[in-house]
């Protein structure tokens, strides 16, 4: 093969390579989708979620106002389990504006300790309690 053929190739090659690893990210794009961390629990950076649960957040800890005020805050009881099995009340919830949605939608922000104002967790929810994942940096700096 000559050098020419084997440099084209390698370049053939080389594009395959990136063309399907970008691919993979436009059908499972990592910054979406939450990861386990050691202990096997999801979870899901701050700045990987959408711009409305860091609305929410901010809420949080300035104790309101919220969208919905007579459920947001209200106590998560954890009925389906998916969340760390703690005492009743230690849970709370808070909707996470959908845009364009005229009601509180799938979105959750569900949050665990106190204060309320600055919870020892926070756990986010995009499609109404079946799934969380554990948000890393929305504690208090």
């Amino acid at each position: 093969m000559s050098r020419a053929k084997l440099a084209l190739f390698a370049l053939s090659v080389l594009v395959l390579v990136v063309v399907v690893g970008w691919m993979s990210t436009m059908t499972n794009p990592s910054h979406l989708a939450p990861t386990a961390d050691r202990s096997g629990e999801s979870t899901c950076p701050m700045g990987t979620l959408p711009a409305e649960v860091r609305d929410t957040v901010r809420r949080i800890h300035a104790g309101g106002p919220f969208p919905f005020p007579r459920s947001d805050g209200a106590v998560f009881a954890n009925r389906e389990g998916h969340l760390p099995k703690q005492r009743g009340g230690y849970y709370h919830e808070y909707t996470v504006i959908t845009p364009r949605s005229r009601d509180r939608s799938l979105r959750r922000m569900v949050t665990g300790g106190t204060p309320l104002t600055d919870p020892t967790q926070y756990f986010y929810t995009g499609n109404h309690y079946d799934s969380f994942c554990l948000v890393i940096g929305a504690e208090r700096h």
